[in-house]
């Protein structure tokens, strides 16, 4: 049986991976073990649908002996852990520095020591900046423009590094902007569901030109179980998703689904450094089979009908910190 090690397990992407894994939907059995460190958006209740099916480690991937004792003993490592939320890398920069670089050296050292067969670690669009027409190859330049994509380059670069240097059999993937069911109210499709089934308004950025990549998480995940299997060491590998819309189209897209207008729509100051627009081309991961199941319209319905009928599971999150 694989021996899987998922760190950032308890958070949304990182949940849907492990309840994957758990449910046997990739094909294979697996002994999961996830290390989480349970912050702000880490939440084991995501993981309810499989409890009893993985173990649980409570710890930071910057935790050097614990990851000395965890680490050993794995087939692969996945590590979705990390400081996410652009808006709170502009106003508090260090923590995404501390997770998205650090941690990423401090778990691929310990994965190096541990002599672990295979790594991914798990990255954004964000590192290439903004792109105006066309779509980013794995060979774009990184260009990134806020403090939060800034440190997911670095984590990305030391990834690199290992594998280059010290032959650490690390991949990375890059993906574009996810949605679905566990995803922390924060981020904009939920905090748009969540405000407008309460009949409030919702915050919108600038001229709401912006254009962004969606992917839904399972397709994400997805993407990342066939690097984990298939993808070569020190390579990256883009997962893109099934629709390019602008911020002003994912809009109405919400609002449709409440039977709500655009009185319901707050304009707010542009975020600093927002990028215009992102686009991934998938092509070298379609060449491995890959191919997204979910498209734009059944994913988005989904994830809107799991926040109506989920209130029990995001209403205490509007708590946090």
């Amino acid at each position: 049986m694989t021996r899987i090690l998922v760190t950032g397990g308890a958070g949304f992407i990182g949940s849907q991976y492990v309840r994957a894994l758990c449910s046997g939907e990739y094909g294979y059995a697996a002994d999961v073990t996830v290390l989480d460190a349970l912050t702000y958006a880490g939440n084991l209740a995501n993981l309810a649908p499989v409890e009893g099916k993985f173990s649980f480690v409570k710890g930071d991937i910057l935790d050097e002996e614990l990851l000395g004792e965890v680490v050993p003993g794995h087939d692969l490592v996945v590590n979705f852990a990390a400081e996410s939320h652009v808006d709170r890398s502009i106003a508090a920069a260090a923590e995404f520095v501390r997770t998205n670089v650090q941690g990423v050296q401090t778990l691929l050292q310990a994965c190096l020591e541990a002599g672990t067969p295979r790594v991914v670690q798990v990255s954004t669009d964000e590192v290439y900046g903004s792109v105006a027409e066309g779509s980013w190859d794995e060979s774009a330049p990184l260009e990134p423009n806020s403090p939060y994509s800034a440190s997911k380059a670095g984590g990305d670069l030391i990834a690199r590094a290992y594998a280059r240097t010290h032959g650490l059999p690390v991949s990375i993937t890059r993906c574009g902007n996810n949605y679905g069911p566990y995803q922390f109210p924060e981020k904009v499709i939920p905090l748009f569901t969540t405000r407008l089934m309460d009949g409030k308004t919702v915050p919108l950025y600038g001229d709401g030109g912006n254009v962004r990549d969606w992917v839904h998480v399972a397709d994400h995940c997805r993407g990342i179980e066939l690097v984990s299997r298939v993808g070569e060491p020190g390579e990256v590998y883009h997962i893109a998703g099934t629709a390019e819309l602008t911020n002003l189209e994912l809009t109405e897209h919400l609002l449709t689904a409440f039977d709500a207008g655009w009185d319901r729509v707050e304009r707010v100051p542009d975020r600093k450094g927002h990028d215009r627009r992102y686009s991934l081309s998938d092509a070298k991961l379609r060449a491995l089979g890959y191919r997204p199941e979910v498209s734009f319209a059944d994913g988005i319905a989904e994830t809107v009908a799991f926040y109506r009928d989920r209130r029990d599971w995001w209403e205490p999150l509007l708590t946090q910190p």
